[in-house]
């Protein structure tokens, strides 16, 4: 059976090292593989062609703000981090500051680098739920996450995470600002 929904199981039961881990997904590379602090193992689905370029135009912006400023490292949904407070995620478009990436050793650059990103998007696609995502936005923020962008089409708004904050909810069309984390970077978001 071919499901569009992740699935979810649960490990706590076993004691899965990271190391482990990362060979777990070194050997089964055309799955997309997280890792709840609860010891849950999240095997995603692919995403379709909507999602997919959703996410290309939201990762292409924040390279391009990047390439200019050189003030730390873009990343794809692909990279899985592995966070201060646990588990092992992947976020939809991730950025870390240049000294916290730099501080990594070549080793933890090349594998899971063990840090939270200082900003994230999750993009909501058709079959996520929404409260999973939200509950990762807060696993993001219980690690270190600055700011942290919950972009939801299906409900044409944008849930804006910061430290110590209450969640802003704002309405599409919008233009999200980076605010201190990533200075004079803009967001243009139409309404999808």
């Amino acid at each position: 059976m071919i499901t569009s929904t992740p699935v979810i199981l649960n490990l706590k039961n076993v004691d899965l090292s990271d190391e482990q881990f990362y060979q777990l997904c070194q050997d089964n590379q055309n799955w997309q593989l997280e890792r709840t602090p609860k010891g849950e193992l999240i095997i995603m689905p692919p995403v379709g062609g909507v999602s997919g370029n959703r996410e290309a135009d939201l990762n292409g912006p924040l390279w391009l703000w990047n390439r200019q400023t050189q003030l730390g490292r873009v990343f794809s949904s692909s990279t899985i981090f592995r966070l201060p407070n646990g588990g092992d995620r992947s976020p939809d478009v991730a950025w870390v500051a240049n000294e916290r990436w730099e501080s990594l050793t070549p080793e933890e650059q090349e594998k899971f680098p063990p840090l939270c990103p200082d900003f994230v998007i999750e993009l909501r696609s058709r079959t996520d739920s929404l409260t999973q995502l939200q509950e990762k936005m807060q696993e993001y923020l219980n690690s270190g996450l600055r700011l942290g962008w919950l972009i939801n089409p299906q409900a044409q708004q944008v849930e804006i995470y910061r430290p110590h904050q209450t969640v802003e909810i704002v309405q599409l069309p919008t233009s999200l600002s980076g605010e201190n984390v990533l200075p004079g970077f803009v967001l243009e978001l139409p309404v999808f």
